[in-house]
């Protein structure tokens, strides 16, 4: 039992280190200066550790706006995306209609398509309605590719939730619609974290859309940001590794905020009541 047990640690902390040693390297060399991200062999540890990566990023690069335009634009996106997955979710999980079914397969195999397919659909879109590169058109972008797979996942979490419920609460005199807000959708909060999380990682990082759909400077976001410090002559690496560090500040802050009830989803429905 001993020896399984090491094994089994050292297979955690081989995997772990795996996970690690980029992250700790991205760091290092957000903290050197351009002359040491060339040398070789690389230093693990700066030789002379410097903050003008990051000072550069805020006085020579527009980051700030990178950043309030992916906040934006991905809080707006996520926020939609939440709201109508909750509504779809309560709606296939309480009522019975001609369709339900296909509904939830179709909305289930358009995440089975590669999203570059979409791409010129939602261009010719956007152009046709004159919100192409504006906020208006990079959310509903984003929340059309995320509402599917949301709406799966509040749907698990609504089924896992007594139909009594609903009854009661309709009994005592509750609307539909109040026993949704006020009864059924508190006890999905694990469910909304869940769903919010994914939105918010999978419009934060997004850039193939960003970068097609938005032309004006002004709008750009993050991604894009950090994809133009890759220059024509050479590459910034210590300034791009700061910028790539300072994006992952808000994912962590998220998990940080929404972690008891991220956990919490992982595990509804593990036991059957």
């Amino acid at each position: 039992r001993a020896s399984g047990a090491a094994g089994s640690y050292l297979i955690l902390v081989f995997f772990s280190l795996m996970v690690l040693i980029p992250i700790l390297w991205m760091v290092s060399t957000s903290f050197k200066t351009e002359s040491e991200t060339i040398l070789i062999p690389p230093n693990w540890i700066p030789g002379q550790p410097t903050l003008g990566s990051y000072f550069r990023l805020w006085s020579e690069y527009p980051f700030l706006t990178y950043f309030k335009n992916s906040l934006i634009i991905v809080l707006g996106s996520m926020l939609l995306a939440t709201a109508a997955s909750c509504f779809a979710g309560y709606g296939v999980s309480r009522f019975q209609f001609r369709g339900r079914q296909a509904f939830m397969t179709f909305t289930l195999m358009t995440q089975m398509f590669p999203s570059i397919m979409l791409l010129i659909p939602y261009y010719k879109v956007l152009a046709t309605y004159g919100i192409k590169d504006t906020y208006i058109g990079m959310i509903l972008v984003y929340v059309s590719f995320t509402i599917p797979f949301c709406s799966w996942m509040m749907t698990g979490f609504f089924r896992t939730i007594p139909l009594e419920l609903d009854e009661a609460a309709i009994i005592d005199g509750c609307s539909r619609f109040r026993a949704f807000w006020m009864i059924i959708l508190p006890l999905t909060l694990p469910g909304i974290a869940a769903t919010a999380i994914y939105s918010f990682i999978t419009g934060w990082n997004e850039y193939m859309f960003a970068q097609v759909l938005i032309n004006s400077p002004s709008l750009k976001t993050v991604p894009i940001g950090i994809a133009e410090l890759n220059g024509f002559y050479k590459i910034l690496w210590n300034d791009m590794m700061a910028a790539s560090l300072i994006s992952s500040v808000p994912l962590v802050l998220l998990f940080v905020f929404l972690q008891r009830s991220f956990i919490s989803s992982l595990t509804a429905g593990a036991v059957k009541q």
